[in-house]
């Protein structure tokens, strides 16, 4: 079987990890997209501290989950998403405005759309979470 999208897997088994209230999840194979992305969720304290496992192929990933995260997806393909289009994003993914993040990648690295208002710089969207 061919994995199409790594990003999309490692999200969806920590979400039914969580949703089945595991403390912790295994995921591979890994790259800097998904060390990225949770980084940026554990800055916003949706996961606990996370380890990468090096065992000379592709990596694995151990998250430490604190049972916070209701929901992570993926949003594909990446749409491309200017400072001013943001707002529409959030209100088309998000429950509402105060809860919950978007992840772009952007030419300053991979956000959220919080840090990418500041910063007055667009994107790709990778994911939400919430």
């Amino acid at each position: 079987m061919v994995q199409m999208s790594v990003l999309y897997d490692a999200l969806k088994q920590i979400t039914r990890a969580e949703r089945c209230g595991k403390r912790q999840v295994l995921i591979r194979p890994c790259s800097r997209v998904i060390i990225q992305f949770l980084q940026v969720m554990q800055k916003h304290g949706y996961i606990g501290e996370f380890e990468i496992v090096d065992d000379h192929r592709a990596n694995k990933v151990c998250v430490q989950l604190i049972g916070r995260l209701n929901k992570c997806k993926v949003v594909s393909p990446r749409f491309a998403v200017s400072v001013d289009e943001i707002e529409k994003w959030i209100n088309s993914l998000l429950p509402s405005r105060q809860f919950g993040f978007l992840v772009l990648t952007t030419s300053s690295g991979i956000m959220d759309h919080e840090e990418a208002r500041k910063l007055h710089t667009g994107g790709r969207i990778l994911g939400f979470f919430y």
